[in-house]
C-alpha cells in the first residue's frame, strides 16, 4: 500500500505540472513544472523524502528499460536518420560535454559551499 500512495504522490506532482503546462503561456514543458514542484515540496517540507523515496529509487533503476521502445522506434527508421546522423552526433556530444561540465561545475561549488560551512 505504501508503495501505491508513493506512486500517487509523484504522479499527482506530475499530473498538476502538466495542468500548469496547460494553463501557462509559457514554453515549459509539464514535466519541468512538476520536477519543480517536486523540489519544492521537498525542500519545504511538505512532502518527506521517505513519502516518495523508495518508488522513485525504483523509478530510477527502471529508467533505462523505458527507452527501450524508443531506440527499436528510431532503428526501424534509419532510413529517415541518415540524412541527419552526422548533425545529430554532433549535438549529442556537445550537448553531453556541456552537461557533464554544468554537473561538475556545480557538484565543485557545492562541496566548496558546504566544506565552508562546516569548518565555521
Amino acid at each position: 500500500m505504501k508503495y501505491i500512495r508513493q506512486a500517487c504522490v509523484i504522479f499527482g506532482i506530475t499530473m498538476i505540472g502538466e495542468f500548469l503546462n496547460y494553463a501557462l503561456p509559457l514554453p515549459i514543458p509539464g514535466g519541468v513544472y512538476g520536477l519543480f514542484l517536486m523540489l519544492i515540496a521537498l525542500c519545504t517540507g511538505v512532502i518527506k523524502l521517505s513519502d516518495v523515496e523508495e518508488t522513485a529509487n525504483f523509478l530510477l533503476d527502471t529508467m533505462s528499460i523505458m527507452f527501450v521502445p524508443a531506440t527499436v522506434g528510431l532503428i526501424e527508421h534509419v532510413d529517415l536518420l541518415k540524412a541527419v546522423i552526422i548533425p545529430f552526433s554532433i549535438i549529442v556530444v556537445i550537448s553531453t560535454v556541456i552537461v557533464m561540465a554544468v554537473t561538475g561545475k556545480v557538484t565543485q561549488l557545492l562541496i566548496h559551499k558546504t566544506g565552508k560551512k562546516e569548518n565555521k
